[in-house]
């Protein structure tokens, strides 16, 4: 046996032995998992005659939480969290089949945002408009939406404000998706590039890059990021300005990654429920986590000094305000709504009577929904760690 023909067969043989214990655990994993299919069934032949819901994300955000404490160290929190994400989405379905609407079609920013928060155990149905999102949960057809609010560079989505005044629909949880653009084609280089597909505003907030790197090429706006690489994967030079998953979708080739302008660009997605959340928002102390995020809706009477009434009552119970907004009244001119997000959970018994105050203060007062804070969630720093990963073994 020659000098290098040994460490070979060590390495060989050490690799082995570690994949059998890989498969030893993963059959432990497999045997656990099964028993937890087996308690999720149950759980929901408990609660098949109650009312409501299955999502609940406050118990969720608690298991989250608590494992996020045991976690060992070799395993990264974002892994974990994504795994264990998609663990309770397998249980939710387990319990009852659940319908998730979103602005489609499939591979636009607001399909990957709610897979990544619901996992993809849920059914997740297109819509062709938000107003139609709002539509299909407020008549039950499905259970939940995924809405855009509002974008960290561009502003709110107005649209969806307004929609809360049209339906009787809560909100039941928030999440933050980085808005991160990749370059996506068949071509085997940038110079083959002909012509560039995309939404107006992804091919508005990576210009900068597009002209330094593709200043020939021909810019053409369609309906969305997923139509885009619809036409991106018809010739070999087109490409597509989207979200990284949609090269797993249509098969293209990810020829950059990051390309945007301002790398600080994140939307805010609120999931949306027919029921409001009361029953789930008030946690005892003690057993568990409570919301810490309210988000109302009111209307008010037209005198000097209503809208500081509203701000001295928050300010008096030591309630942080973390967002402001006015709107057009819907079918009113020159008659105006106020939507406010405020640090804490306004169901709470001991906020009682300053909602009461509020309700006699405003000339109409709604809590759209108490929730916690909602993660951050940034899909490419995920496949960033795995693609390195990948490239050292490769290496190896």
């Amino acid at each position: 046996m020659s000098d290098n023909e040994a460490p070979a067969r060590s390495s060989a043989e050490r690799l082995a032995r570690i994949r059998r214990e890989i498969e030893g655990v993963d059959s432990e994993l497999l045997d656990l998992l099964g028993r937890r299919a087996e308690l999720s069934r149950e759980v929901g032949r408990i609660k098949s005659g109650e009312p409501g819901i299955i999502f609940k994300p406050l118990r969720e955000r608690e298991v989250l939480d608590r494992l996020v404490g045991l976690k060992p160290a070799s395993l990264p929190e974002e892994h974990l969290l994504s795994i264990w994400r998609e663990i309770l989405s397998s249980s939710r379905a387990l319990q009852r089949p659940q319908n998730v609407a979103y602005l489609g079609p499939e591979g636009t920013f607001s399909y990957f945002a709610g897979v990544e928060y619901l996992g993809r155990s849920a059914a997740f149905h297109p819509c062709r408009d938000i107003h139609q999102i709002f539509e299909e949960v407020n008549s039950g057809r499905c259970e939940l939406g995924v809405v855009p609010l509002e974008n960290s560079l561009q502003g709110t989505v107005g649209v969806s404000f307004d929609l809360f005044l049209r339906f009787e629909v809560f909100i039941q949880a928030e999440l933050f998706s980085r808005i991160s653009h990749c370059f996506l084609s068949h071509a085997p280089s940038l110079a083959s590039v002909k012509v560039i597909y995309s939404h107006p505003q992804p091919l508005a907030q990576c210009g900068g890059w597009l002209r330094t790197h593709v200043p020939d090429a021909a810019l053409v706006p369609v309906e969305s990021t997923a139509a885009a690489a619809c036409r991106a994967a018809e010739d070999d030079t087109s490409a597509a300005i989207g979200h990284i998953k949609l090269a797993d979708l249509h098969g293209l080739n990810i020829l950059a990654r990051r390309i945007e302008d301002t790398p600080n660009n994140w939307t805010r997605f609120v999931i949306i429920g027919p029921k409001s959340t009361a029953q789930d928002t008030f946690v005892a102390p003690g057993t568990g986590r409570a919301a810490d995020k309210t988000s109302v809706i009111f209307t008010l009477p037209d005198k000097s000094g209503a809208l500081s009434s509203v701000l001295d009552l928050l300010a008096a119970n030591r309630i942080n305000m973390r967002k402001l907004e006015s709107r057009p009244l819907w079918g009113q001119a020159w008659k105006y709504v106020f939507f406010a997000d405020v640090e804490c959970d306004l169901r709470q018994p001991r906020y009682a009577t300053l909602v009461e105050k509020l309700d006699e203060t405003c000339h109409s007062f709604r809590i759209l929904g108490s929730y916690a804070a909602g993660p951050e969630l940034d899909r490419m720093t995920i496949d960033n760690e795995a693609d390195s990963e990948t490239d050292r073994r490769n290496e190896q």
